[in-house]
This record gives C-alpha cells, structure tokens and sequence, in this order.
C-alpha cells in the first residue's frame, strides 16, 4: 500500500476538520495517508466531550476563537497559527495498527534529526524534557483509521492556558474531561532557531520528500466535497448540542442589577430541560421566563428566539435579554 502526501492551503478548522472527513471517507482505501495542515485560532474538542466543559465560554467569544468538534476521542486541544497538525490515515486491519507509538514515531525521529530529543509519553503524548508538545487522538472505522496529532511550535502558551481554562461555574456531566498537562514549544529545544514555515519544511523533507512519496493535489469536486461536510462542522448541533447531559450552576454580579444565580439542566442534543434562577435582583416572578426558555436549545439564537415576546426587564429589573443570555451561555 502506497503512501500518498496532502498538503491544505485552508487555516479554516471548520474546512480542515472536514478534509480530514473527506480524505478518511472517500479517497481511495488502496493508500494510505499523511497529511500537514494549520488552524488559525480554534479549539478542537474531543468527539465524546462536553463542550462548555472544556473551554472558557467568554474568553473564546471575546477573542473570536472557533470552537470545533472533530471525530476522534481524547481532549480538547488549542490551535493557532505557532502550531502544526498532522494526520496519518491507514487500514487497522492488525490490532498493532492501533498502537500511538506507531504513529507518533515517524515525528519523533524528524525531531531527532534537528537536534530536539523527544519522546512517546502516556497513552498518546510526545514530550520534550518532561513537557508536552503533542497530544494525539485516533478514529477508527470499518477497519480504517485516523491518527492525527498537534505539533506545538511556536504557539501562544497563555492563550492555550486562557482558552482552555474553564470559568468557575460548578458543572456535572458525564462528559470525558481534558487532563491539563505541562506543555512547552519545539522551538525552545532547536538547536538552530527557525520559522514555524522552515519547520514544516524540514518535517515533510524527512517524512515526505526522502521517502518519494507523492503529492495529491485537490481537485475542485474534491474541494466542493469538502465545503458540502463542511457544514457539519460549523454547525451549533455537532459542536456544542452533540455535548452528552449536563447540570450547570453559576452565579454573577452584574453592576446597577446585583447577583443573579442560574441552575440549569442541558440534555443530549443541547435542550435545556429545567431552568430556574436566584439573586438579589429585583422583578417579578419568572417561572415564565423559565417556561419560555425550557425545551430550547442552550444557543444564542434559539434563546432570542425563546425570550422574544417577553420584556426582561419585568423579570429582572436593569438586566437586557441579551445580558440575561449571556450569563445563561458564558
């Protein structure tokens, strides 16, 4: 079975996410697979997690950080344009195909001939002195799988660390929680300092150019593929209403309108299902805002929507719709 190299030109993870899909799916089962490519600015949660667990719902939104579900398990990962991805996908008709260490390998010898001495650490971790570069995550499929990692170059440690810090609202779920680890940057170990370009250009010499393994180029009906699947992956039901069941309890302060707490209960599909809210505020009684809200979706949209016909301010007396739901989402 040959090897065959795809390059995307898209910093778009809603696009990548689904090249990933398309390239799985529909490109010939007769080769194999590698691939490089970058995100601008996104997270990328695990396929089994729950969404707002992972993130910090208000630092993502004020920064215009993508929030992407992909298909594979593990956790959730930040991407910006300092980090690098890459994907291998293969049959598993063996069982050892299913091992990370077989995968993570190839980029752990490229990294040894620049000079940086990584390793394969955990379940599916490479590490530099102790310290996480790479976290990696597969999906296997009719005896087809994806492996795909991060490649932590040159990234912006204070946004990973921000983006993925979630806010101190008390929430029970039976998602599968991130493991935070110690993370550090390639760069930092190069023995000769280079681009993150220069990088990618050395890594895919030694993974792709030494070995002769061809390029595939797009083709338009590839790429009109790609941006059909697409859809799926900026969608609101995949990447916060596929999060599993969960119960939220959070509580803030709001200048000229005083403390508001909410108690809420989100099912599978992203319906809340019980709503109820406490404060010091003033208003009148607000089962109906209770009503109007329950059976809608915990989303932006669907909630203006819910709240439409009611006048806030009768409820909660110096609080706006729109800062309502924000407390509800952020």
């Amino acid at each position: 079975m040959s090897l065959i190299y795809i390059e995307s030109t898209s910093t778009n993870p809603y696009f990548n996410l689904a090249l990933e899909q398309y390239v799985f799916d529909s490109l010939p089962r007769t080769n194999d697979y590698f691939m490089l490519w970058q995100n601008d600015n996104a997270i990328i949660v695990g396929k089994h997690q729950n969404t707002i667990e992972e993130i910090n719902a208000e630092y993502v939104k004020q920064h215009g950080i993508k929030v992407v579900r992909r298909q594979s398990g593990g956790g959730a990962v930040y991407h910006d344009m300092g980090n690098l991805n890459y994907t291998l996908i293969s049959d598993a008709v063996e069982a050892n195909r299913l091992k990370f260490s077989d995968f993570c390998q190839p980029v752990v010898k490229a990294l040894a001939r620049m000079g940086v001495m990584a390793e394969i650490s955990g379940r599916n971790d490479m590490t530099i002195d102790g310290k996480k570069f790479s976290g990696n995550a597969q999906y296997v499929k009719q005896h087809r799988i994806m492996h795909h990692g991060t490649i932590l170059f040159d990234s912006d440690l204070s946004v990973v660390s921000a983006a993925l810090n979630v806010s101190k609202d008390k929430i029970e779920s039976k998602g599968i929680k991130s493991v935070r680890s110690r993370v550090t940057n390639v760069r930092e170990y190069l023995p000769k300092d280079m681009p993150l370009e220069e990088f990618k250009n050395l890594l895919k010499h030694y993974m792709v150019d030494e070995q002769h393994v061809p390029q595939y180029f797009l083709t338009p009906e590839d790429v009109a593929a790609v941006k059909e699947l697409q859809k799926t992956y900026e969608s609101w039901e995949w990447n916060y209403g596929s999060s599993p069941k969960y119960s939220i309890r959070k509580e803030r302060r709001i200048e000229g309108f005083g403390k508001i707490q909410i108690m809420m209960d989100v099912d599978k599909g992203g319906i809340i299902t019980n709503f109820a809210t406490f404060g010091d505020y003033f208003g009148a009684d607000a089962d109906d805002v209770a009503k109007a809200i329950i059976g809608h979706a915990a989303e932006e949209k669907a909630l203006l929507t819910a709240l439409a016909d009611l006048d806030i301010g009768l409820y909660f007396n110096n609080l706006t719709r729109e800062q309502l739901i924000e407390v509800i989402l952020q």
